[in-house]
């Protein structure tokens, strides 16, 4: 049964598991609409007058941004850009009030994050310090947004500084132990990744949040079948509309990752008709149609998703399937766009040095990669960068050496957990390069098995790789 169908018969989200813990639940998400107005956070003021057996109204939509944005849960940009405007006209006002200095510096992260303008991260910060200045003197949410800020701007170092500021200040405030996951996972510390989710989960074990929280380090650890199951139960536990979408695209990317090219374009298909702001979903849609062939399509979806959030990341990606379709004048319009948003990203405090690494390696200057990601490497040590960095030394011809950073984002033992078709696949083209033929067919053979899909470029090539490795040789008797 489709793991979709599955999904429609829950209600309620399950016991998240500790890390190590492997279940084979079925993939369930919820396709009925979310019914009613979700109360995310806020205090609704009670009046005496009026009908006196009458529900309360439902709260505002500043009021539902700021308890999303408070609690750790994705918000509407709708519903954001009305707590920041509303933020704004109160601090007008109440320039000294701390606290709704932190709410709108979260407010301005999350617009950014869901949008990936820039023009946010300067705003945030600068909301975010106001909040330490004039809050109180354990200003745990404010640390705490400025650890998510640094996140956002892949800036991980900064983030661990914040975000272990904020644990200390407030030991037992969940969402300070869930930003440095996010940290932990951008400088390789696998162990301080588990730490902080064994926190979180002692705090918070039944939030939809903290589910998805698991599902993304149980993907990392190459636990597929637990964070599938930890991404459907999250989805079928959210309540607003917002929240259950970006928990669906979640899934999304887990079912392509796994080759399951049409349940994926199922996932975001129900992400967008759950919040049509999900543009990551939309991104998504682009990657499985192109997988499904349907091109046309594919283009369509990629170019509605970067005309509303202009995402280096997508832009490489659609860069990549016009080159694959021959198109090389479009493909070099998308590469010089991507240029220009990481450009005006890192004006903005931004981190854009993996992206632009993989860029150069590709289609560009590889020799100028290796320069860029060897000083990432060097500031955030994650296993995106050692399979970015390995892969430009090929491209220069240091398979030696490249091969050393491949096996460390593809070893589980070295910390490179994740089930990439694409880290596995490099592994095995600088494999074959070396002339160590019997892992090279093995780890190409193993790329096109975990996502025979993986990139419109890429898999072409790992097929031609392995036709002209062959069939392995057979040992004939002991003589």
């Amino acid at each position: 049964m489709e793991a979709m169908e599955r999904l429609t018969r829950r209600t309620q989200g399950g016991e998240v598991p500790a890390p190590g813990r492997r279940t084979r639940r079925g993939r369930r998400v919820l396709l009925a609409s979310v019914a009613g107005a979700a109360v995310l956070g806020g205090v609704l003021v009670l009046l005496p007058w009026g009908a006196g057996d009458a529900p309360p109204p439902a709260p505002g939509p500043a009021a539902l941004a700021r308890g999303a944005v408070t609690t750790g849960v994705p918000a509407a940009l709708p519903d954001l850009a009305a707590l920041i405007g509303d933020r704004e006209t109160h601090l007008r006002a109440h320039p000294l009030d701390g606290a709704s200095w932190a709410v709108l510096g979260a407010a301005y992260v999350e617009q950014g994050r869901r949008t990936a303008d820039g023009a946010n991260w300067p705003k945030a910060e600068k909301a975010l310090r106001t909040s330490l200045k004039t809050g109180p003197e354990r200003n745990p949410q404010a640390l705490e947004g400025l650890a998510a800020l640094a996140v956002a701007r892949r800036d991980f170092p900064t983030a661990k500084k914040w975000g272990e500021s904020a644990v200390r200040a407030a030991p037992k405030r969940w969402t300070a132990h869930a930003v440095l996951i996010g940290a932990y996972t951008g400088l390789g510390d696998d162990k301080g990744v588990g730490r902080a989710l064994d926190k979180v989960m002692e705090l918070r074990p039944d939030a939809p949040a903290v589910g998805a929280l698991a599902a993304g380090v149980y993907r990392d650890r190459g636990w597929r079948e637990d964070a599938a199951a930890r991404i459907s139960d999250a989805a079928a536990a959210a309540e607003a509309p917002a929240e259950r979408a970006a928990y669906l695209e979640q899934a999304g990317r887990l079912a392509f990752e796994r080759g399951e090219r049409e349940e994926a374009l199922r996932f975001f298909q129900e992400a967008l008709r759950t919040d049509p702001g999900q543009r990551a979903a939309q991104a998504g849609q682009g990657r499985a149609l192109a997988a499904l062939g349907r091109t046309t399509e594919a283009l369509s979806a990629y170019q509605a998703a970067l005309a509303k959030r202009p995402s280096p990341e997508y832009a490489l990606e659609l860069g990549e399937l016009y080159e694959s379709l021959g198109l090389g004048q479009a493909a070099r319009v998308e590469y010089d766009l991507l240029r220009e948003r990481a450009r005006e990203a890192e004006a903005a405090g931004a981190d854009e040095q993996l992206v632009l690494g993989r860029l150069d390696a590709d289609h560009g200057d590889p020799a100028a990669a290796v320069e860029r990601l060897r000083a990432e490497w060097g500031r955030q040590p994650g296993t995106a960068v050692a399979d970015a960095l390995g892969w430009a030394l090929h491209r220069t011809g240091a398979d030696e050496e490249a091969l050393e950073f491949a096996t460390l984002a593809t070893d589980g033992d070295k910390g490179g957990g994740v089930r990439s078709a694409l880290y596995v696949f490099h592994r095995g083209v600088i494999e074959k390069e070396l002339g160590r033929h019997g892992p090279a067919r093995r780890h190409l053979g193993e790329a096109l098995t975990i996502n025979p899909y993986f990139s419109p470029l890429r898999v072409p090539e790992a097929k031609r790789a392995l036709a002209e490795l062959g069939e392995p040789p057979v040992e004939g008797p002991p003589g």
